[in-house]
């Protein structure tokens, strides 16, 4: 899956280890590269779905972003490249026509 990210900061976490982990800590980091890993390796969202970390679509004010688990109440997120997000009839989003995203955040939004 090809993946961009909103700010040099946080693509600079996910290539040069030893600024993520110094930014982020070791726990928050080593799943933060984990979720990127996940990420590029999958052709599509729908691949990544059931993987470890909580993959979901996000609702209300951030409908069209999706979050993943990092630690604690920390999420990763990110939103489809796709504008318009694919969709189904009944107003579904089609994971699997999702072929890239772009890194937002690391947040705890709770």
């Amino acid at each position: 899956m090809n993946i961009t990210f909103k700010d040099k900061k946080l693509e600079s976490y996910a290539n040069d280890d030893k600024k993520g982990k110094k930014k982020l800590g070791a726990v928050r980091f080593k799943k933060f590269k984990q979720r990127i890993d996940a990420l590029r390796m999958v052709k599509n969202l729908e691949d990544i779905r059931h993987f470890p970390g909580n993959y979901h679509e996000l609702k209300e004010d951030r409908k069209g972003q999706w979050a993943c688990s990092l630690d604690g109440a920390f999420r990763l997120i990110f939103e489809p490249h796709e504008n318009p997000i694919p969709e189904n009839e009944n107003g579904q989003y089609l994971w699997i026509e999702i072929k890239g995203v772009e890194v937002l955040e690391i947040v705890d939004y709770h």
